[in-house]
């Protein structure tokens, strides 16, 4: 492979001496992509201008390739990256996604919570406005149904300020009558 390798470089340098005629200086394509302007011009003295116009052809030609090839690389470069940004955000999406159906189900549990403690305020103060006057119960009316019940339950929990490791006492609550 080195023989191979310094046999194209060699083949490389005669080309460019061709280019430039038999009493230019021999230089590689990559010795004269890598010279300065400056140095490029110390090379071409005393060169015919047929010679020089070719040399410095030759050189453009040369650093045209390197910007496409590194054009190349960076479009490849960048099409992975977004890719992988594009990846990233496709997640992101479905995870919000999933999160957006978690709560819409959340909502509407609350939603049908809340329309069932409506419902039953509304019969609750139906049976108050109709049974005014018929009955113990909330603001003085009676439970759909007709029983004499009280509307609500108060449940009191006594609280003990002597409490020394014994079992709290019974629990008092008032039931309906």
């Amino acid at each position: 492979m080195q023989g191979m390798t310094t046999n194209f470089k060699a083949s490389k340098a005669l080309k460019v001496k061709k280019e430039a005629g038999e009493n230019a200086p021999v230089l590689s394509d990559d010795e004269l992509v890598a010279m300065t302007v400056r140095e490029l011009n110390q090379h071409l003295r005393g060169l015919t201008k047929e010679d020089v116009v070719k040399l410095k052809q030759r050189r453009r030609t040369l650093k045209n390739r390197g910007y496409a090839a590194s054009c190349r690389i960076k479009r490849v470069t960048q099409k992975e990256e977004l890719e992988r940004q594009k990846q990233d955000l496709q997640l992101e999406v479905d995870k919000l996604a999933r999160e957006n159906a978690s709560m819409r189900l959340e909502l509407d549990a609350l939603r049908a919570k809340y329309e069932a403690l409506q419902c039953f305020a509304r019969t609750v103060t139906r049976a108050g406005v109709t049974g005014a006057g018929g009955g113990i119960g909330v603001m003085g009316g009676k439970l759909p149904g007709g029983f004499g019940a009280a509307a609500t339950s108060v449940i009191t929990i006594v609280k003990s300020s002597n409490n020394h490791g014994s079992p709290p006492p019974a629990t008092p609550f008032s039931a309906p009558s």
